[in-house]
């Protein structure tokens, strides 16, 4: 048993942050039915990196657990069959420019005259209205766009990307509130609703703590590499054998700190017992860290900090976090089989809830596996007229 149990999500959306939204969802127990282009489908499918077998990790790693079927959304019976399945939906996720759905038939306002109870996702790249409505953007156009890319880096190196697409995933966690919201004030209200969801707004709320020190200082953050505006300490510090340490710690962190790296003559300074003193000094003491971290290796330092109490993480490579033993106990690591590719891993769902099942990584579907199956269930069509739609192109 799962949450989202008896929930069916009518999916139109391709790439990342729709198909990742609808991955969780799936992963929640909902019934969720990709709807792709008939011959290439989802772009994601060939992308990079790729399989032996031809397919691509990248579509594998947010298109789990799903449905697939193929559709021509171009043609009038394609458009017919989309506003059928909608009929028997509970959600529809879609991310084509505003105006697009509406042109097929497939807006919130076509699609809810036949079932008021559909909530209706339409994740955009700035939204519905607005002077940018009508604009492309990918993961990284947002990232620039919002101040992310800005804030990214050290003073003195370029603006950077963070190292994942993080104005993709980030949406994606937006779609899936929305989603459930949606579902919740239906439960309520008895109507569905139709959610505008723009990334460049998902970015632009990832700035609360920059903007915090706007608004209250008239400052522009600048770049801190890995040190934070606010406190001190908290960076991370390279160590003996190369290898870097982050800490972060309050004021009650400060003396253990000081304590374990010998760092006695700070340790001993009354104007640096607390954090706005050290953030005023904060090039005294980053000095004094550095020095300090240089004389030990990594893994022993981590230990000594951890064993007095002071935060501290090891800044690990992408392999390294995957095959840490909290990751793997913890069960973040699955696999799949995978009739083309075999046994594959994934990642599995961050979310544990009492009394439900824990959500497992399920395949990937194969473009159009499920067409068939779902037209004949859903709309009742008989092989006779499956057959005609595939002659025709719309299937």
């Amino acid at each position: 048993m799962r949450p989202l149990d008896g929930i069916r999500v009518l999916d139109f959306s391709r790439v990342l942050a729709g198909p990742m939204a609808t991955q969780i969802l799936a992963e929640l127990g909902a019934e969720v039915i990709k709807v792709e282009r008939p011959g290439g489908g989802d772009e994601s499918r060939r992308f990079e990196p790729r399989l032996p077998g031809g397919e691509s990790a990248y579509f594998f790693a947010f298109n789990r657990g799903k449905r697939s079927i193929t559709l021509d959304l171009a043609t009038p019976r394609g458009q017919e069959i989309a506003r059928g399945l909608a009929r028997h939906a509970d959600v529809v996720v879609e991310n084509f420019l505003p105006g697009s759905m509406d042109k097929r038939g497939l807006g919130y306002e076509a699609l809810a005259e036949e079932n008021p109870r559909l909530v209706y996702v339409s994740a955009t790249g700035f939204g519905q209205s607005g002077p940018y409505s009508d604009r492309k953007g990918y993961d990284t156009v947002f990232q620039a766009l919002s101040g992310v890319m800005a804030l990214t880096g050290h003073p003195d190196t370029p603006p950077a990307k963070a190292g994942v697409p993080i104005a993709d995933l980030t949406s994606g966690l937006w779609i899936v509130i929305a989603a459930l919201a949606g579902l919740a004030g239906r439960g309520s209200s008895g109507r569905g609703g139709h959610a505008d969801l723009a990334m460049m707004d998902v970015q632009v709320s990832l700035l609360a703590v920059a903007a915090a020190r706007l608004f209250a200082l008239d400052e522009d953050p600048p770049r801190t590499g890995t040190a934070h505006p606010g406190r001190v300490p908290s960076a991370a510090f390279e160590c003996a054998d190369g290898r870097y340490l982050h800490i972060s710690g309050s004021d009650h962190h400060w003396g253990p700190l000081c304590s374990v790296l010998g760092l006695d003559e700070l340790a001993a300074d009354p104007d640096l017992a607390t954090n706005a003193g050290r953030v005023a000094q904060r090039e005294r003491v980053t000095a004094g860290l550095t020095r300090a971290f240089a004389t030990w290796p990594r893994d022993a330092l981590a230990d000594a900090l951890r064993a007095a109490g002071v935060p501290a993480g090891e800044v690990n490579s992408v392999r390294e976090a995957l095959t840490d033993r909290n990751t793997i106990e913890r069960g973040m690591v699955g696999h799949f089989d995978h009739p083309g590719e075999g046994r594959f891993p994934a990642l599995g769902a961050p979310l544990r809830i009492e009394g439900y099942d824990r959500p497992e990584p399920a395949a990937p579907p194969l473009l159009g596996s499920d067409t068939d199956a779902v037209l004949t269930e859903l709309l009742g069509l008989g092989e006779a007229e499956i057959s005609r739609l595939r002659d025709e192109g719309t299937i």
